[in-house]
């Protein structure tokens, strides 16, 4: 499981929009997404680091966007522990901040997005983990 979550390629795959992700390196890699808020939408050069990560426990990505008028800078934290029945539990927060365009439109419509994706995300992850 470590190595698919913190694998930018095989991870960020799962990403609703996610054109392609290809790694430059160990820990930087650079994403193309095309993301849609209402009637909005935004193609999203990103580059990405893993700038912190404890093998099999903790992993921090910070990532840096740009699309026409808009830009999302974020950082996301996945720990990864024990849970029930010998499986493993991954608790998951991020930090993102958007500017421009898309921003304009309100936190209600973009918060409701971003999680309508992440939950979209989470499942196609737990999926690709089940196979």
């Amino acid at each position: 499981m470590w190595a698919f979550v913190t694998n930018p390629v095989e991870a960020g795959s799962c990403g609703p929009g996610v054109e392609s992700v290809e790694a430059s390196d160990a820990t930087h890699f650079k994403a193309r997404a095309k993301v849609g808020i209402g009637f909005i939408n935004a193609r999203f050069n990103l580059d990405g680091e893993m700038v912190s990560v404890t093998e099999s426990e903790v992993a921090e990505v910070k990532a840096h966007g740009q699309a026409p008028g808009s830009a999302v800078d974020g950082t996301a934290t996945m720990r990864l522990s024990d849970g029930p029945d010998g499986g493993t539990t991954m608790n998951w927060s991020a930090d993102v901040n958007i500017s421009g365009t898309l921003a304009s439109l309100g936190a209600r419509l973009i918060e409701g997005t971003a999680n309508k994706m992440i939950g979209q995300t989470f499942v196609c992850m737990k999926t690709k983990l089940e196979a």
